[in-house]
């Protein structure tokens, strides 16, 4: 596989009265054709906001404070926001699908409508060759009998519909990379399985790489390659599914990890949550951000800054002192 997508040291700022807000803090990551990646981290830790920078979605008042976006031999963060270069990247050739879809739908606007709008943005086609290919959409992410659903308003979809017509819009123009941010959020668990074996089917049959956006470790266990996991606007810890589920070497890793329900636990295991809350970005430590909550903190931990991402060894990187053989 080649590399497709490559993100380096993005930092996104947002402005308030408070102070400057640091919600992405040196984002680093990668992503090869056909591969699928995972984000994952709590509400609040940069995932979303580092995605909508890779499409330079940032709004006021926030601001791309720096970093690079490499795709197809450009750095993205150099094209105008709204320039041309940047319009034919955004929605054509990288493609988000946003949370809450029930939401993400013009109400006032039929289904079909709405693709075809996103098809006409950056394809040539004529009126009726998008709405032909508006059916074609729905027909390839399950919706039954397209030719008539494409006439239907959002309303008249469940949840779980509305999200497979965000991924047909995604997939509208054949996009090389799509961002799905939390694309179960308010789905029941068997919709967010379904939506999420849709998007892996996809993959394999048209090429596309996927990156997953989600606070749910759970959710991605079964569908990506590698996960890259966040916390107060960086990556603490990366490394393929198998190696971060069966060897989490950073303690909010194993925090997530044990918040979630798991079939193979005992009867009446109990769930484990991580006690206290995310740091004020505002106001960040000079020590390790996770710090307050760590039940595996030793005195390094307390006296030195934040610990840089540093490999342990197949691909493995984890932002730690005490998983670090020097401090064991």
């Amino acid at each position: 596989m080649s590399r497709l997508l490559e993100v380096r040291d993005l930092k996104v700022d947002f402005y308030t009265p408070n102070g400057t807000v640091r919600a992405v803090d040196g984002v680093s990551y990668t992503l090869d054709e056909r591969e699928i990646v995972g984000l994952v981290g709590e509400s609040g830790c940069g995932k979303s906001a580092s995605q909508l920078a890779v499409m330079q979605l940032t709004e006021s008042p926030g601001v791309i404070a720096g970093g690079e976006v490499l795709f197809e031999g450009h750095d993205l963060l150099r094209f105008a926001k709204n320039g041309p270069e940047m319009r034919a990247v955004r929605g054509g050739k990288i493609a988000m699908i946003f949370q809450e879809p029930m939401t993400s739908l013009n109400p006032v606007l039929t289904v079909g409508a709405q693709l075809e709008e996103a098809v006409r943005t950056h394809c040539p086609l004529s009126k009726s060759e998008a709405q032909e290919r508006a059916v074609e959409l729905l027909r390839l992410v399950g919706t039954p009998s397209p030719e008539t659903r494409v006439k239907d308003y959002p309303h008249q979809f469940s949840g779980g519909m509305c999200q497979r017509v965000m991924i047909a819009m995604g997939l509208s123009c054949s996009p090389r990379v799509l961002i799905a941010d939390e694309p179960t959020t308010a789905l029941d668990v068997t919709t967010q399985a379904q939506v999420l074996r849709l998007m892996r089917n996809l993959v394999e049959e048209l090429g596309t790489a996927l990156v997953v956006v989600t606070h749910n470790l759970g959710v991605v266990a079964r569908y990506v390659h590698r996960i890259y996991v966040m916390y107060a606007g960086r990556v603490v810890e990366s490394g393929t599914t198998k190696d971060i589920f069966a060897h989490p070497r950073h303690p909010y890793t194993l925090g997530l990890l044990k918040s979630v329900p798991r079939l193979d636990e005992r009867h009446g295991s109990r769930l484990i949550p991580i006690e206290g809350l995310p740091p004020n970005l505002i106001d960040m430590p000079g020590t390790c951000a996770f710090l307050p909550r760590c039940p595996n903190a030793i005195d390094r931990c307390r006296e030195e800054s934040w610990p840089e991402l540093e490999s342990v060894g197949g691909g493995h990187d984890v932002r730690c002192y005490v998983n670090l053989g020097e401090a064991r």
